[in-house]
């Protein structure tokens, strides 16, 4: 996996199995209907087969790596 893909993106698996990288900046709903449907600012929506659990804790660690920097003193 290319370096900006870990920092700029999260993975995520489309319905049919194929992994996606996604800007979690962009990620504006995340519903359950009962699949997992993300609805970006733009409007356009994906159905992934990550539970929201899954995905909030993918949001989560993306968003600590950006703190990691500031939060580390020399």
């Amino acid at each position: 996996m290319a370096l900006w893909n870990t920092i700029d993106m999260i993975e995520l698996s489309k319905l049919n199995g194929i992994h996606v990288m996604v800007n979690p900046d962009l990620i504006r709903f995340v519903e359950s209907t009962p699949d997992t449907v993300l609805t970006f600012t733009d409007g356009e929506k994906l159905m992934v087969r990550d539970r929201p659990e899954e995905i909030v804790e993918k949001i989560v660690v993306f968003r600590r790596k950006l703190q990691l920097p500031y939060l580390v003193k020399e």
